[in-house]
């Protein structure tokens, strides 16, 4: 069985999906192939959806435990319901991902379920899509026989967007239970006594921070100097005291080589410098990055090619080394985030349209949903003094600002930074109450590629936390009001 379309998707994740969509949209006939028994890839099902419910789940417990007090409310202390904090969270996943799917109903996606790979052009030069669906054939005598049928799809184009899966350490192979990787560690029927985190990055961070609060010992331990690598250090450093005294522990430039099972639990082994040694631990999360996932795809069998880190290389159009088939999110060159995968979905349909549309790489934000958040955009200090850019900094304390004072959440700053001629902004970094939504202004002020000024000159509604970015705008050129 054949039959053609005018874009095949293979995956449905943030990128897949809101490419099919938007691609139906501009009047193309698509298809999507999803092998997951629901929509929204990893994001929506074991990644971003999920852990924000665990650790906004998590941040509520710790404040009725921590917080409640101080604002006048006295109730006895709380106890955790475990399986109602994940049910809630499995819920929320469910209403996400059948919204998903109602959307594909909404704007006529075909959707296939069933695992994909490429097949070539065909006698007419259209790209072929084999789809194994796999189902049981029942016998008279209960026996069940697994079948696959193949279906061939036929598109002048495909889409690949199929995601990442995360990386083992090496000779420590994932086993779901002792060994996990987020999808696990966003279901533990139990709160751990000791988590061990491998990891310090966004990642790690998160899950470390929701289990910690629910009360488990925590150790990250991070092969490099400090945490979150991609951010502005001064960001890092005070993220990682905070988090520490909540109670985090940390052991930089340490990595984890080996393990010792004990039963149920185990021994990390871990080298640090020169030094080597052992810690307990009933729970190892593995959180040192992803890889583009590509197995059964056949793409090297079609001839796209990768590069030495096993990213596709791809054009201006994200079309691949194979013409016809093009690739997005985490199987490109760039940060493995979601936000970048739907931006470059939208964007690579809109160009096979002819649309010149493009995605603003500079003005990416990245989020780590601790707490306190961090949020960044633009380049960092660090960055700017590498490639040797004259700049400014300003900078302001939430400790000066009244919403942050009245929420009792007064950790963290905001840093502007500024072209030292231009006053042209280059970087924003916040460590602090609600960072991630207040990032959203400075990603709309240097898209259009505003001033510190402009931040300056702008209302902000008092008091809200937003105030803080003003302030560090204005003290660029040392006119903050409140600092």
């Amino acid at each position: 069985m054949s039959e053609q379309f005018d874009l095949i998707v293979i995956g449905s994740g943030p990128g897949g999906y809101v490419a099919a969509i938007r691609a139906s949209q501009l009047g193309m006939k698509v298809a999507v192939v999803e092998k997951r028994a629901t929509l929204g890839g990893v994001c929506l099902n074991e990644g971003c959806i999920p852990s924000k419910a665990l650790l906004d789940s998590s941040e509520h417990f710790a404040l009725a435990r921590d917080k409640f007090a101080l604002h006048g409310i006295e109730i006895d202390p709380p106890r955790l319901n475990l399986t109602a904090m994940l049910a809630r969270k499995d819920e929320l996943v469910k209403k996400l991902t059948d919204g998903v799917a109602y959307l594909f109903k909404k704007n006529k996606i075909t959707l296939l379920s069933g695992s994909a790979s490429l097949r070539g052009l065909d006698e007419t030069g259209l790209q072929q899509v084999a789809v194994e669906q796999a189902f049981h054939l029942n016998f008279p005598n209960g026996d069940q026989q697994p079948v696959e049928v193949p279906q061939l799809l036929r598109a002048p184009k495909v889409l690949l967007a199929t995601g990442s899966e995360p990386l083992p350490l090496p000779g420590i192979p994932f086993d779901g239970e002792l060994v996990v990787s987020a999808r696990e560690a966003l279901a533990f029927d139990q709160v751990p006594d000791h988590l061990i985190v491998a990891g310090g990055g966004y990642i790690g961070l998160e899950l470390g921070s929701v289990w910690r609060r629910l009360g488990a010992r925590v150790t990250v331990m991070e092969a490099l100097q400090g945490i979150v690598p991609s951010c502005d250090r001064q960001v890092a450093d005070y993220l990682q005291r905070a988090l520490k005294k909540q109670g985090v522990e940390f052991r930089l430039n340490t990595r984890v080589t080996g393990l010792r099972r004990l039963g149920n639990k185990a021994m990390i082994q871990y080298g640090s410098g020169l030094e080597s040694g052992e810690l307990d631990c009933d729970r190892l999360l593995v959180a040192i990055g992803r890889r583009p996932l590509l197995a059964g795809l056949g793409a090297e069998e079609v001839g796209i090619v990768c590069d030495q880190t096993g990213r596709i290389q791809v054009d201006e159009n994200y079309q691949t080394t194979c013409a016809g088939i093009y690739a997005i999110g985490d199987l490109v060159p760039g940060p493995m985030l979601a936000h970048k995968a739907s931006e470059e979905g939208v964007v690579c349909v809109e160009r096979m349209q002819g649309k010149a549309a493009v995605v603003e790489y500079d003005y990416l934000p990245g989020v780590v949903y601790t707490w306190p958040e961090a949020a960044s955009v633009g380049m960092t200090e660090e960055q700017l003094k590498e490639n040797s850019v004259s700049y400014k900094s300003g900078k302001f304390n939430f400790l000066g600002n009244g919403r942050a004072r009245a929420m009792d959440e007064t950790e963290g700053f905001v840093k502007v930074l500024a072209h030292a001629e231009t006053d042209r902004l280059l970087g924003v970094h916040i460590v602090g109450p609600r960072a991630s939504d207040m990032i959203a202004e400075a990603v709309t002020a240097m898209s259009f590629m505003g001033t510190a000024r402009d931040l300056g000159m702008q209302f902000h509604a008092h008091p809200t936390l937003s105030e803080a970015l003003k302030e560090a705008a204005l003290d660029i050129h040392k006119e903050a009001i409140h600092g």
